[in-house]
């Protein structure tokens, strides 16, 4: 094992197809926070939303690049084909009939590990799920009040990867400080050093096709390091042990590097700081287009191309 154990997962992004219906289905429905509303840096013309408990903890986010009218994604294995929170005890028949006012389909409640489990779609296919825990953890929790405090998501569970062969796929996470604690079927379940958003499921589906990207699809999956320091240990000890591992990348609110595991999910580790709080406050998170420096000066340019955006009945600029 290389640098301090990774203590969990630090962000998960997905592709989605309307950046409004997007917008309202994550805040409004499912209750979190739009902490950063920003653009896809490698990708200017489009939005980067970033949503989380009320203080964008690491741990909490959840982020799209809203491609309006991208295809359909297909599930399937080298992909993130499920992401989990964290919701209390006893919250679990208030989101099914809330999923069920809202016109999405609540799985019946499943047994895994001992824990009881909801899935659901969200409007572009992607699958979600809520997992019921005595002890969820303590974090803010989101300010929209859309969804009561007793029942709101508490950052993430787990996430699922899907492989056709998983040999490998388990040596570079156990490499990464992971624990392999159970297995139920085809789910083998592994544990980071953290308390919170810790659990990573990878699934054994050897006759299962391979996923393509698109609408509904998970993009990449990043793991929490704690600083630029320990990140750069990890890209030293990854450069043998894992597939195109990057230089270094400024994301203004974490740095990152990315490389392709065995299976070909595309993983990140991204450090804790600096945070979403470092150019604008915490009270005003989210409210209005936040460009790195690089690109500010094409400001009135991408505001032009950018859809407009709607929120609570108030223009979002």
């Amino acid at each position: 094992m290389a640098a301090e154990r990774i203590a969990g997962i630090h962000h998960i992004t997905a592709i989605a197809s309307d950046p409004q219906r997007t917008l309202d289905f994550y805040t409004q429905v499912i209750g979190l926070r739009l902490v950063k509303l920003t653009v896809n840096f490698d990708d200017p013309g489009t939005y980067h939303f970033y949503f989380g408990d009320d203080v964008g903890s690491p741990g909490t986010i959840l982020t799209f690049f809203p491609w309006p009218h991208v295809p359909q994604g297909e599930v399937g294995t080298g992909q993130v084909v499920a992401i989990a929170f964290e919701v209390p005890a006893g919250s679990l028949e208030f989101w099914t009939k809330r999923l069920h006012e809202h016109n999405l389909h609540a799985s019946g409640v499943e047994r895994r590990f001992d824990e009881d489990v909801v899935r659901f779609r969200d409007p572009d296919g992607l699958w979600l799920e809520l997992v019921a825990v005595s002890r969820p953890a303590d974090r803010p929790i989101a300010r929209s009040g859309a969804v009561p405090p007793q029942h709101a998501l508490r950052g993430f569970h787990s996430a699922t990867l899907s492989e056709r062969d998983s040999a490998a796929t388990e040596a570079l996470v156990a490499f990464m400080g992971f624990t392999r604690v159970g297995e139920e079927g085809q789910r083998i379940r592994y544990q980071a050093s953290g308390s919170d958003a810790s659990v990573l499921d990878i699934l054994r589906e050897p006759t299962t096709p391979r996923g393509g990207l698109g609408a509904g699809i998970v993009h990449h999956i990043a793991f929490r390091t704690p600083d630029d320091q320990h990140q750069e240990t990890w890209r030293r000890e990854l450069m043998p042990r894992a597939r195109q591992v990057t230089p270094v990348i400024d994301r203004v609110y974490f740095h990152s590097i990315y490389f392709r595991e065995p299976g070909g999910v595309l993983f990140e580790i991204a450090t804790d700081p600096p945070g979403f709080a470092v150019d604008e406050p915490v009270d005003h998170l989210g409210e209005k287009l936040m460009l790195p420096p690089w690109l500010d000066e094409s400001r009135s340019e991408l505001e032009r191309r950018l859809p407009r955006l709607v929120r609570s009945a108030a223009p979002v600029t």
